[in-house]
């Protein structure tokens, strides 16, 4: 009962660390390699960072993307499950041969 007490107190220690390291360390904005090197290597070649034609940095569109990927994935995981997973049936002659 005691070692149940400390490993679950350990995991909850290590859960709280982990949650709250981000909020107290990260002061300042990273910035991506688009901005540190793609950026600054098409304006070297004359061609200037401009508005994307589908901006999916507003509200919840990337999500919304991301949730139409994993629905269409599904349901063609789900309709392929057989194919992809389980073997197929063997005869009888092959299950008494073998």
């Amino acid at each position: 009962m005691k070692k149940i007490r400390s490993v679950s107190s350990t995991l909850f220690a290590i859960g709280l660390v982990t949650m709250l390291a981000p909020a107290v360390t990260c002061q300042a904005a990273w910035e991506g390699v688009d901005v540190n090197v793609v950026e600054k290597f098409a304006e070297k070649a004359g061609r200037p960072a401009r508005t994307p034609l589908i901006n999916t940095d507003q509200g919840d569109l990337l999500l919304f993307v991301f949730l139409l990927a994993g629905i269409t994935g599904g349901f063609i995981g789900g309709y392929l499950f057989r194919g992809l997973f389980v073997p197929p049936k063997r005869s009888r002659s092959e299950m008494f041969h073998d």
